[in-house]
């Protein structure tokens, strides 16, 4: 909980004033589709680059991805953003080409060209309902929730519709050219304001006796003077590895091998709110610089937000607990696992399930760990770990970024103002990328397709600007449902709902890259397909990993393609509607770059694995 100063509001509004005039001011006169939605394909490299990682990194990052960290997850969630870097770089020069080559608007579009008309359709149905009941949401639900932790006076579903209605008037108002501009300062500040954070977090380690640190009974030889950096990397050694056992149902190693790239190359190559700011490039050129310098910029977000998070657990794991007693979603959760494990233990033929539990559940909850305890062993020693797992938690980590805001970040001087601005920028940045994505496809490959397909230019753009409205007020909505602990946090709420669907779009979309003769009805099917398996998978093997259950449905939907493609392969050549206008040389500097990101990334491996 926080009280801003007279200085840090007036940082706070000037900031937020800046960022949205010098958007506005970028994108005045946006009348025809290619310039709203695409910015007239006119962006620049740095501004592709900083607006890449201003899209992608928001509170879903900062309040879930230090959430994780602060959890048992710890570094390895950092593999998120470092396999992103080596993601981005094969993006711009396998993915990037293509797409430009054709001149597409949407990701969508792709798909009518390479196979047909009903691939289109099915792709662009999935990612609105992907986009307005999961990603939007979540955005906004975790930007609410820094909001009402830091304003206890402002509830969770106020806050919601405070963002919501904020970033709606932002893109109803600009368009992509807005976005990106305004990105190129709210991605510079994210990264600074992370800084500030991991330097704060890092001082009070050091001045905080270790005793009084959580997991101090692990290091107990830790001088009390030491550096703020020796007692995190020392009271946090198990959480130091890139690598978690195979049964972990977040992010287990086998995941590392094919699983997590699923929805890494989805997500850079294919997420139409990404893909979207290469679409708008000036040149082929200039799309691969900037996603190699986003890819680099990749390499340092685990620095700004994993660290943090894991600090944030040492320094306030008693403020989490208190959170985590305090709030009836997490209360519900705990008793619904609970009933399950009584169900469990007095089954006759009792199924093999673990039920996990931190320490503050064990002291909250004493009379029961016993019991628990004792029919984890016997699972164990009958089946190994690699089970169904339950969770009972006592912590909120997801508090772990408004507690160092709250609790570390200075009054009076103007920084608690810049962190905060730089947070809401950042939720309003990558909501306007996705409001602004969700209603290119919507008016793009829906509405002018099938419902007003003689509509102009002008009509283009009101109906994208209407959307966008519809879909603000259905994510504010739906946001405050997302608390309740059996998403297992807002993080991996997203990449497991995502996992519906994404493995059938990356496999389609290779197919349709990289094999000229795909049958014309591979696309359709590949992509109904994918969520049926997913489905069956997460209801019949429970304790196999959400990612490695990705990579399962991706190989089985591989299969099917290539089966219908030697049955029967396609015979007539593809037709492209809209011929590129822009430049489409390559660039041999990005290459140059690509490969050192490439390094850097292999060598963060080696260190922290």
């Amino acid at each position: 909980m926080i009280t801003l100063s007279g200085v840090d509001i007036a940082v706070f509004v000037v900031f937020v004033a800046v960022v949205v005039g010098l958007g506005l001011s970028k994108s005045r006169d946006e009348k025809d589709s290619e310039s709203y939605f695409l910015a007239g394909r006119g962006l620049r490299w740095w501004l592709i680059g900083f607006s890449l990682i201003a899209a992608n990194i928001s509170t879903e990052q900062f309040v879930g991805m230090s959430g994780q960290a602060a959890d048992y997850i710890g570094i390895a969630i950092a593999s998120y953003e470092w396999m992103a870097a080596v993601t981005l770089v094969m993006v711009a020069f396998f993915f990037l080409p293509k797409f430009l080559q054709s001149g597409v608007y949407t990701a969508p579009e792709f798909l009518r060209i390479r196979f047909n008309e009903s691939a289109r359709l099915i792709m662009a149905v999935f990612t609105m309902i992907m986009y307005v009941g999961v990603t939007i949401s979540a955005v906004i639900y975790s930007g609410a929730l820094t909001l009402s932790t830091l304003f206890p006076a402002m509830s969770l579903i106020p806050a919601a519709w405070v963002i919501g209605v904020i970033a709606a008037v932002y893109v109803v108002s600009g368009g992509l050219k807005a976005v990106a501009w305004a990105d190129l300062i709210q991605g510079s500040a994210l990264i600074l304001a992370g800084a500030v954070l991991l330097i704060l977090a890092l001082n009070a380690l050091g001045d905080a006796p270790v005793a009084e640190l959580a997991h101090s009974g692990v290091a107990t030889g830790i001088p009390d003077d030491a550096g703020g950096w020796t007692k995190l990397m020392e009271l946090n050694s198990e959480k130091l590895h890139m690598v978690l056992p195979a049964w972990d149902l977040v992010l287990p190693w086998t995941a590392l091998v094919v699983g997590l790239w699923i929805p890494n190359i989805y997500y850079w190559g294919l997420n139409q709110y990404i893909i979207q700011r290469t679409l708008g490039a000036h040149s082929l050129a200039e799309g691969q610089r900037g996603t190699v310098f986003a890819a680099a910029l990749k390499l340092v977000i685990p620095f700004v937000i994993v660290f943090p998070g894991i600090a944030a657990f040492n320094l306030f794991s008693d403020e989490m607990a208190a959170e985590a007693a305090r709030d009836p979603q997490i209360a519900a959760g705990n008793e619904a696992a609970w009933v399950r494990f009584q169900d469990v233990s007095q089954a006759a033929e009792a199924p093999p399930v673990l039920f996990d539990f931190d320490d503050a559940w064990a002291e909250a909850n004493p009379d029961r760990v016993a019991p628990v305890d004792a029919h984890n062993r016997a699972v164990e020693a009958s089946f190994g770990r690699n089970v169904e797992h339950v969770r009972l938690v006592g912590y909120k980590y997801d508090t772990a970024l408004p507690l160092l805001i709250g609790r570390l970040v200075p009054s009076g001087v103007g920084l608690q103002g810049f962190v905060l601005a730089a947070l809401l920028g950042a939720v309003v940045s990558s909501l306007a990328s996705m409001l602004n994505a969700a209603s290119t496809i919507f008016t793009m490959d829906l509405w002018r397709r099938y419902v007003r397909p003689d509509s102009s230019e002008a009509g283009l753009v009101v109906t994208g600007r209407s959307t966008v409205v519809v879909f603000a007020a259905v994510g504010c909505l739906v946001a405050p449902l997302l608390g309740n602990p059996r998403f297992g946090g807002i993080f991996t709420f997203i990449q497991e709902f995502q996992g519906f669907i994404s493995p059938g779009i990356l496999a389609v979309f290779l197919f349709g890259f990289f094999v000229k003769r795909a049958n014309r009805w591979a696309g359709a099917v590949g992509l109904l397909i994918c969520p049926v398996i997913f489905g069956v998978l997460k209801v019949t093997m429970p304790s196999i990993a959400f990612l490695d259950r990705m990579a399962i449905a991706f190989v089985v939907v591989l299969a099917v393609l290539t089966t219908m493609t030697l049955v029967r392969p396609k015979t007539d050549p593809d037709v492209v509607e809209h011929r590129p206008t822009i430049e489409l040389v390559p660039s041999n500097g990005a290459k140059i770059a690509g490969a050192f990101v490439v390094v850097a990334t292999l060598a963060l491996y080696a260190i922290f694995w």
